[in-house]
């Protein structure tokens, strides 16, 4: 498998909702503290089935090129060997929801020790 034809599958949650999306390029971009996504792969259109969670997903992100997702939102990245399906689903468990964990700059380390 070539570089070219990497595919990842990418888990974030947003707004309440645990989004998972396929890309084929995903790194650590230009902006500190968020995951720069490329070339976001969706099901073919000609399908004579269609699916409802999906077509909401492909319409949520039509048009976009890249997309930055904030780096405490991930929850995993998996490089996988084929597409699955682009969904968006709600987070089971309740209403409670994680606090968004602090983002250190490299090099800022633990002060407690001077």
């Amino acid at each position: 498998m070539n570089a070219n034809s990497h595919i990842y599958k990418i888990v974030f949650a947003n707004q309440g909702k645990i989004y998972e999306i396929y890309a084929r390029q995903v790194s650590h971009g230009e902006l500190f503290g968020f995951v720069e996504v490329e070339e976001l792969i969706f099901g073919e259109r000609s399908s004579v089935v269609v699916d409802p969670s999906e077509e909401r997903i492909k319409t949520e992100f039509a048009g976009v090129k890249r997309t930055y997702i904030p780096m405490h939102s991930i929850l995993r990245i998996d490089q996988v060997e084929k597409q699955g399906v682009s969904k968006i689903s709600s987070v089971e468990g309740g209403n409670v929801t994680q606090f968004p964990m602090p983002m250190y700059a490299p090099g800022s380390g633990d002060k407690s020790k001077t």
